[in-house]
């Protein structure tokens, strides 16, 4: 695997709601695809905080956003959507691009206008850049009231990926 495929574009350094207008505006992004476990709500939760769904609406109404997630519990990533008005896709079996490719054809947007956005290097950012999306790595969700969780799996996609040669550090 080439590392250059696991290099996000942007390394946000924050969870998704550090995802600004005026950043979207700067890359000049015209959609998004926004992965869900640890993206948008921790693992072990079904609903979206208030906080979530005020910085999600603010965002969608300025450029449309698809949810597309591994997850196949189809009742979960459907009522997360609908607290959110946005399509959604289940199952996707990132880093396959086919379901991404499906969210980028109903946006009807180039795909290098559209970002791919998680938490997650081998599924999130290398299925967006296999598809030639701009991609950004988010830091995980911490659930309300919760500590943070032992994200074994994203730290070793991490310490993988950092010995291949990817840069991880964020933006200023």
């Amino acid at each position: 695997m080439c590392s250059h495929k696991l290099q996000p574009n942007l390394v946000l350094g924050q969870p998704v709601l550090g995802i600004s207008l005026e950043l979207i505006e700067q890359h000049r992004l015209k959609g998004l695809v926004l992965d869900v476990d640890e993206t948008l709500v921790p693992i072990r939760e079904a609903e979206t905080t208030d906080e979530v769904q005020a910085w999600f609406a603010t965002l969608q109404a300025q450029v449309p956003i698809w949810l597309v997630s591994n997850n196949l519990n189809e009742t979960r990533i459907r009522r997360i959507a609908e607290s959110l008005s946005a399509p959604y896709i289940t199952g996707a079996r990132k880093p396959s691009r086919r379901k991404l490719r499906r969210a980028a054809e109903a946006m009807q947007l180039p795909i290098e206008h559209i970002a791919m956005v998680g938490d997650r290097l081998f599924t999130d950012v290398l299925a967006g850049n296999r598809l030639g999306m701009f991609t950004i790595l988010v830091e995980p969700m911490v659930p309300p009231m919760g500590k943070p969780g032992k994200y074994l799996v994203r730290s070793t996609e991490v310490w993988l990926s950092q010995i291949l040669g990817v840069s991880l550090h964020s933006e200023p």
